[in-house]
């Protein structure tokens, strides 16, 4: 994975005991030379090992960023409609 978002590089805390589990998971599979887990690693071994949960994740993901663009969109074409009618009315 070749990702620059500083999330991705960031070190994940052990304070959840689900966090302590996966970290503790990802550390024994990646084995990382400073024994800390970063997001980027987690992220990894869940598409390798788990890509069912990674597409659901992704796939609403996808679906919110989609609705909004079509939200925006609406909006953008309402205020279009306003002011053209605004500046009609003053001619």
């Amino acid at each position: 994975m070749n990702i620059e978002d500083k999330p991705y590089k960031e070190v994940v805390e052990k304070d959840t005991p689900m966090k302590e589990w996966l970290i503790d998971y990802v550390g024994e599979k990646e084995k990382p030379e400073n024994d800390e887990v970063t997001v980027e690693m987690i992220v990894g071994t869940m598409v390798k090992e788990f890509p069912e949960f990674v597409f659901a994740l992704a796939e609403e993901n996808f679906l919110r960023g989609y609705e909004q663009a079509f939200t925006d969109m609406q909006e953008v074409s309402k205020d279009m409609q306003e002011k053209l009618e605004e500046q009609q009315s003053e001619e």
